[in-house]
């Protein structure tokens, strides 16, 4: 009998990634409330551009010169030190890649982004995971596990899927502690849904270290999920390594064009922000109100709110509730939230229906 090719272990490991539902097990579609995106849709400057975009016939800009200019001016990084990725998962991916492998040691946290799983096992590397502080990260924790091994500690903030929150201070604290050959990659998938005052420092860290790598997307905020266009910014050594390694042409000619022209609507983006602040806020408001029955909606500074429930109603059961009543939410149990679900802030109707409808769900519960 013939042999076939097989696997390396490691690739055999890996869990692949899950992505947010659309749609109900009989195939109806749903409100997706399952995957972060903007429930503002996209900006209508992006939306003009990619009538104008370049001529698909032709390669896009390897370099993404222009896009990577606006960022460095949006942001006041030399753009040298910005590169550009299919989203911000390719990035996570490469950053793995160039630091890490066989031997190697990658930590993150427990409950933190399914992808820095997938990315430590992809080359070979052994993940470490780091205790939680109630669904957050624990900085101390994550300290503790630094061994000789340790190559990189990726940190997601705001972390996915529980909206936890590290402040600049304990972002440096971090920082500060680990061995400089340990790269720090923090993960800012939800960074600009954070107030201004509250930063947390990280693009100033990536501009002061030699081992600091900063990602961000335009999935997100900038309602641009669709044509996966992630950055990342750190010293130049860092950037050049992902170069080395990132898929060529890697950001269409109208992916470029429209993340341009969403980089210029920054009015888009704040009203996306504030949008999102103020429904959330409501929305947690009104999830509290459902404490006697076991729900607990965590503090967020994301696009989503995670639920934890502990009552007669289980997070399975609201699940399968709010999906009979045509929404789709992310219950997590592959990710250890048996008991939790993600629900990303929608429109401020979608928001008051799951609020009423977690309400009669709980009640009927009792």
């Amino acid at each position: 009998m013939s042999k076939l090719p097989t696997p390396k272990p490691w690739i055999s490991a890996i869990h692949a990634y899950v992505p947010g539902k659309s749609s109900g097990a009989d195939g109806r579609p749903l409100i997706k409330l399952s995957a972060n995106e903007n429930p503002l849709g996209t900006s209508p400057a992006a939306l003009a551009a990619r009538q104008h975009a370049a001529d698909p016939a032709r390669y896009p800009d390897p370099d993404s010169k222009a896009l990577r200019a606006a960022l460095g001016a949006l942001h006041g990084i030399d753009p040298a030190r910005i590169v550009m990725g299919t989203g911000s998962d390719e990035l996570l991916n490469l950053a793995a890649q160039a630091y890490a492998g066989l031997g190697d040691e990658v930590i993150y946290v427990r409950y933190g982004f399914s992808v820095y799983d997938i990315a430590a096992r992809r080359c070979g590397a052994t993940p470490i995971v780091a205790p939680d502080a109630d669904y957050g990260s624990d900085v101390d924790a994550l300290l503790a596990l630094v061994t000789p091994n340790t190559r990189v500690v990726f940190i997601a903030n705001p972390n996915n899927p529980t909206g936890s929150f590290l402040p600049s201070g304990e972002v440096a604290r971090l920082h500060a502690a680990l061995p400089s050959d340990v790269l720090l990659v923090l993960d800012q998938a939800y960074g600009e849904y954070v107030a201004p005052q509250d930063d947390d420092g990280a693009l100033a860290l990536a501009a002061a270290h030699d081992n600091v790598l900063v990602t961000r997307t335009f999935s997100k905020i900038y309602g641009l999920a669709g044509e996966r266009i992630g950055w990342a910014t750190g010293a130049a050594p860092l950037v050049d390594a992902l170069n080395r390694i990132r898929g060529p042409f890697n950001i269409s000619n109208t992916g470029q064009a429209m993340a341009l022209a969403a980089l210029a609507d920054q009015a888009f983006v704040e009203a996306s922000r504030l949008h999102n602040a103020a429904e959330r806020a409501r929305f947690v408001t009104a999830v509290e109100a459902l404490a006697n029955h076991g729900l607990r909606p965590l503090p967020s500074q994301a696009n989503f709110v995670l639920i934890e429930f502990s009552g007669k109603l289980t997070a399975e059961a609201a699940y399968l509730g709010l999906m009979e009543r045509g929404t789709i939410t992310r219950w997590l149990p592959g990710q250890g939230l048996p008991q939790a679900l993600r629900i990303t802030i929608g429109t401020a109707k979608q928001m008051d229906d799951i609020a009423r409808a977690l309400a009669e769900m709980a009640e009927a519960a009792k």
